[in-house]
């Protein structure tokens, strides 16, 4: 009788799986037990004095004198002249056109239903 491989492939995944989770929490502990080793001390470093910074001379910024501004004249618009428009021709008048009489539906007859 033939198999699936895919039928074996679940156990083999499981089996496996188990395996591999049980070896980590052994090694996990190691892990936790074992003492790191120690850093030796450094040497500790003399401080620096703070160097002195000489003050910069304040600036004196000379003040300029505000510009004067000239005042423009507004400029004058010139008007412009209307054009002379032709005169529109005048259409000629038409007869007034009749709708079509239909005649009425008598409101008696049954309308028939969809369902």
């Amino acid at each position: 009788m033939a198999r699936n491989p895919r039928s074996l492939l679940f156990p083999l995944l499981l089996i496996g799986l188990c395996l591999i989770s049980g070896n980590g929490v052994v090694t996990s502990r190691r892990l936790l037990e074992t003492e790191l080793p120690k850093i030796p001390e450094l040497p500790s470093i003399p401080a620096l004095p703070k160097p002195e910074i000489p003050s910069l001379p304040k600036l004196e910024v000379p003040s300029i004198p505000k510009p004067v501004i000239p005042t423009l004249p507004k400029p004058k618009i010139p008007t412009i002249p209307k054009p002379e428009l032709p005169e529109v021709p005048k259409l000629p008048e038409l007869p007034k056109l009749e709708l079509p009489h239909f005649p009425e539906i008598p409101k008696d007859i049954a309308v028939p239903s969809l369902h």
